[in-house]
């Protein structure tokens, strides 16, 4: 077990290999509205939370191996088919699982048969893995109205089902579908759909937290900072709401649903960020 006695060690770890780290998923892995790293891929809390544990392991003599293999717009099934293949290859010692909600985000899906689709990817998973750690999800990104709440209702469901299949797998939660500060819109990239840079620290956080880690120098703050509420904003004028709105829509709204309409995802042609392993910790 680690020492803090949150995951077991797997793969090659026992043996002075670097600790292994693999990030599955979609958008909200990727990275997408984070700060751009050198190379111009989006970092992300998956990169914040890797570069964390490599000083922790650096401290200790060692390394960390991270892969991230998300693509933005990715599909569970998508992400099942071609990124969890590849994880029985690297033997993970934490293997990092998000995937469904793009799914939830289509009127037309079948919530349940998406759990049992997302039960037996998870499981996939976990067969190949030291330790397995899933997400739910953000319900809102500070909206209000029939729609908002609608697509919260979906989202509620789609939580007490990784609450559920993380039980049955053995996995750990991040629940940071359960931390009300990350609804703040202020947290948000303008299109609304994906972290910005506060937003993506405040995940690594919870993700550090979750596997044990409750170094404040590693975490960026004290256990359980994530969870506290930005301060109060002052009050917004209607017209620059409505105004802000109608950006978005524009900017945002209207390509989405363009792709839609099309067949097509942002993530079509696009290749992982990081699908081999780069070993951070090194001199």
């Amino acid at each position: 077990m680690d020492p803090a006695g949150r995951w077991p060690r797997h793969g090659s770890y026992a043996a002075g290999m670097p600790l292994t780290l693999v990030c599955l998923g979609d958008s909200f892995t990727e990275g997408m509205s984070d700060e751009l790293r050198p190379d111009g891929h989006h970092r992300g809390w998956a990169d914040r939370t890797a570069e964390a544990l490599a000083r922790r392991e650096a401290a200790r003599g060692g390394t960390v191996a991270y892969a991230n293999l998300a693509v933005r717009g990715k599909l569970l099934d998508q992400v099942t088919a071609e990124q969890v293949p590849q994880v029985r290859g690297l033997s993970p010692d934490i293997t990092t699982f998000h995937a469904g909600p793009n799914d939830v985000l289509r009127r037309g899906t079948d919530l349940d048969d998406l759990f049992r689709r997302y039960d037996v990817a998870v499981a996939r998973v976990a067969a190949s893995s030291g330790q397995v750690v899933l997400f739910t999800s953000i319900g809102r990104a500070g909206g209000t109205g029939r729609v908002a709440q609608l697509l919260a209702d979906r989202f509620a469901r789609f939580n007490d089902n990784v609450r559920a299949t993380a039980e049955r797998r053995g996995a750990l939660v991040v629940d940071v579908g359960g931390a009300d500060a990350l609804t703040d819109r202020r947290l948000w990239h303008v299109d609304r759909l994906h972290l910005n840079p506060e937003g993506h620290a405040r995940v690594a956080a919870a993700v550090l937290e979750t596997l044990g880690v409750d170094d404040p120098h590693l975490l960026g703050g004290p256990v359980g900072w994530w969870r506290e509420p930005l301060p109060a904003a002052g009050p917004v004028a209607r017209r620059d709401a409505v105004a802000a709105d109608a950006v978005w829509v524009k900017d945002h709204l209207v390509p989405w649903v363009g792709r839609r309409l099309r067949g097509t995802s942002s993530g079509d042609g696009r290749a992982a960020k990081d699908a081999v392993p780069r070993v951070l910790g090194q001199d």
